[in-house]
């Protein structure tokens, strides 16, 4: 199966802000970056359209389609009492530990990056068994991040070493087991 990933567009929310799960705005460019993103894919049907039900994704997802199915399993990150603070207002005893093992530790009341992959993980599991010829997912830089280190068997915590930009589209054969995953670069 043909898999499609976009990152959602960009997001209204000042530079140096943690929001993973807070449901923030997009920017007001949002329509002008869904018409390039739909521009670049128009020669592409999809089968079936999974997507965050976060808004900055839902948004972009109706773009391609009416159909959509929405997963949370496919939601960022949740940084728990640090949403919607500024980085570096984080007191640094707080988050220093996360600093040094995002993998396993995680923000007051949210997830690990471990849990983060779980839930990447299984959903993708799941879609190697739909009967689908092409997909397209819309979602966030976290779970993108976790599908990357899934698919090509890296260490989590080499994870925030893949780049992955707004509005990038990113794309993947999924065979029916893990050997026969075929990956191709970013469009």
């Amino acid at each position: 199966m043909e898999v499609y990933v976009i990152r959602h567009t960009r997001v209204n929310t000042p530079k140096g802000v943690c929001y993973g799960q807070t449901d923030v705005s997009l920017k007001d460019s949002f329509q002008e970056e869904a018409n390039l993103l739909k521009a670049r894919l128009h020669s592409i049907s999809f089968d079936t359209v999974y997507s965050s039900p976060l808004s900055r994704c839902k948004l972009l997802a109706e773009e391609f389609a009416n159909n959509i199915i929405f997963d949370g399993r496919l939601k960022e990150m949740n940084f728990g009492s640090w949403e919607m603070k500024q980085w570096n207002e984080i007191e640094q005893n707080d988050i220093q530990p996360w600093f040094d093992d995002f993998v396993t530790v995680s923000a007051p009341e949210g997830e690990s990056f471990e849990e983060v992959f779980q839930r990447c993980k299984l959903f993708i599991q799941e879609l190697r068994t739909q009967q689908h010829n092409r997909v397209l997912i819309v979602t966030h830089g976290g779970i993108i991040r976790s599908l990357w280190c899934y698919l090509l068997q890296i260490p989590l915590q080499n994870a925030f070493k893949l780049p992955v930009g707004f509005d990038e589209i990113f794309h993947f054969n999924l065979g029916k087991e893990a050997k026969d995953d075929f990956i191709v670069l970013k469009k």
